[in-house]
């Protein structure tokens, strides 16, 4: 074997993963933050629970046209010029967002937050499952653990920051914060991956592609759309918990904690999803996690208390938090490499559509019906679709892998 493919799960593979897991981090902060500022932001500007939950919709619309925009980058120009282009977009973007005289202009800059972050999402899970083969399963968890990471990490810090000086200072913090750290980070991810390791990747792919008999345009399609069911139903809890706390009576800081346990329940999720895959492969690990997560909807209907709350949020994060690594892992399973940047872009940003569309639809429904309840029941209708296309393609792709070799 050549000393070019041999670099593949190779000791330097492993620290550029640890440097890829730092970034995604601190650059993934601009998705959570204004979940946490949520109720803040609607008490200063005195507007309803939907519009109050437009800026984050507007996130997630940047931040789904990010990770395929951003993801045509790292296949020409590699990920480290994506990445400090895009802490530089947030740094801006995030200090204008904190003198917003409106929810509209807050909005619109929030797209650009969400285009910039999503630089530390999909195109830098991307490449590294380009450095990865035997281990690229826990390889894509672990760095899609860095935004549950982030979302577990900065919500409680900055509660704190909300909770003294106001949802403002929070953004001024963070436009800091990001690009004095992502930058210097991202100048360590500089090596592309040798042509020969790329080839012999590609010819397990190209097998398994051939065996499976799905075109990859037809692939690709069919895991966006369930993509979009998954995170529609996903985005109940995780976009609305601060808010429904608040309902509740148990405060903006209580919803932190529990956003925080969710997503700490979601990295412990991922990791085990990861080294799954390694044995299952993508399709089976994301089957298992979907239905899982149908099921830990199902619990949110009955609870209100305060400790059942945090017990289902738990369970929530630990049923769900493999999911979306999945797809990314079935278009590397199934895909060239010189299409990863693109094509796990195009999947990922449908399932931020799906998140950014659920976001907006459960505050829609409470606006329309006073609680929640029917937005959780909206949101295991589209998991149940969800299901039903993993399974789909699971009863097209259940051929004998080949060897790794």
């Amino acid at each position: 074997m050549s000393a070019d493919i041999q670099i593949l799960d190779s000791r330097y593979a492993w620290t550029r993963l640890a440097v890829s897991l730092l970034i995604a981090m601190v650059g993934n902060v601009g998705m959570w933050s204004i979940i946490v500022v949520m109720p803040a932001m609607q008490a200063e500007f005195g507007v309803d629970r939907a519009a109050a939950s437009l800026p984050y919709t507007m996130t997630m619309v940047g931040f789904a046209l990010g990770n395929f925009g951003i993801g045509r980058i790292v296949d020409r120009f590699g990920v480290t010029t994506a990445l400090c282009g895009a802490a530089v977009l947030i740094s801006v973007a995030t200090g204008l967002a904190a003198i917003s005289p409106s929810v509209v202009v807050l909005s619109a800059l929030q797209i650009l937050i969400g285009f910039g972050t999503a630089a530390s999402f999909g195109p830098l899970i991307a490449d590294v499952s380009l450095w990865f083969v035997r281990r690229r399963g826990i390889a894509v968890a672990i760095t899609a653990s860095g935004n549950y990471l982030s979302g577990a990490i900065w919500p409680v810090i900055l509660a704190g920051i909300l909770a003294n000086q106001g949802w403002r200072a929070v953004y001024l913090v963070l436009a800091v914060v990001t690009v004095v750290t992502v930058i210097p980070l991202a100048l360590l991810l500089r090596r592309r991956v040798p042509l020969a390791a790329r080839a012999h990747a590609d010819t397990l792919s190209n097998a398994r592609a051939s065996a499976a008999g799905i075109p990859p345009r037809t692939l690709m399609f069919m895991l966006g759309l369930a993509g979009v069911g998954c995170c529609v139903a996903m985005s109940m809890p995780q976009v609305h918990i601060v808010s429904y706390c608040v309902d509740l009576g148990y405060g903006p800081a209580v919803g932190s904690q529990m956003l925080s346990l969710m997503l700490s329940g979601g990295v412990v999720s991922r990791l085990i999803s990861g080294v799954m895959a390694d044995r299952l492969g993508g399709v089976r690990t994301l089957l298992i996690g979907s239905t899982l997560q149908c099921i830990a909807l199902f619990f949110y209907l009955p609870s209100g208390g305060l400790t059942s709350l945090y017990v289902v949020s738990l369970v929530f994060g630990l049923a769900q938090g493999g999911i979306v690594p999945s797809y990314a892992l079935i278009v590397r399973e199934y895909m060239p490499s010189q299409e990863a940047g693109r094509r796990v872009g195009f999947v990922l940003m449908a399932t931020i559509a799906g998140m950014a569309l659920g976001g907006w639809m459960s505050g829609w429904i409470y606006d329309l019906t006073g609680s929640y309840q029917m937005a959780f029941l909206n949101g295991i209708a589209w998991n149940a679709l969800n299901i039903g296309i993993i399974a789909l393609i699971l009863m097209r792709t259940r051929t004998r892998e080949p060897q790794l070799a």
